[in-house]
């Protein structure tokens, strides 16, 4: 284990980041929110361009979005009627890449 991480954690956790990690990996353990985020994680994308990439309804992007949204996983800005979305912050990208990593390192 990275003993820099270890340190950076209390233990215990305290109580009150308990649930909030929990709906944290909750919300990520969707296929379809994965998908989203890691076209995110490359660029900055509107609710159109990620339905085509996805070949998916906007309506459901849209519903997908709105759950990151709620998490704190992703922000919009808008430009007229144009809605973009983009990773909150560099935790997110950080989280996701661990993740990514974890996964690769554990199915070789």
């Amino acid at each position: 284990m990275n003993d820099n991480h270890f340190h950076q954690l209390q233990h215990p956790l305290e109580e009150i980041y308990i649930g909030p990690m929990s709906a944290t990996f909750k919300v990520l353990g969707d296929p379809t929110r994965i998908r989203i985020l890691s076209l995110l994680a490359q660029q900055e994308m509107c609710v159109n361009c990620i339905a085509q990439s996805l070949n998916m309804t906007h309506s459901a992007i849209s519903h997908q979005l709105r759950m990151l949204r709620e998490a704190g996983l992703v922000k919009f800005v808008k430009d007229g009627k144009e809605v973009f979305y983009s990773l909150d912050d560099d935790h997110v990208l950080t989280l996701f890449a661990q993740c990514y990593d974890h996964v690769k390192h554990k199915n070789l």
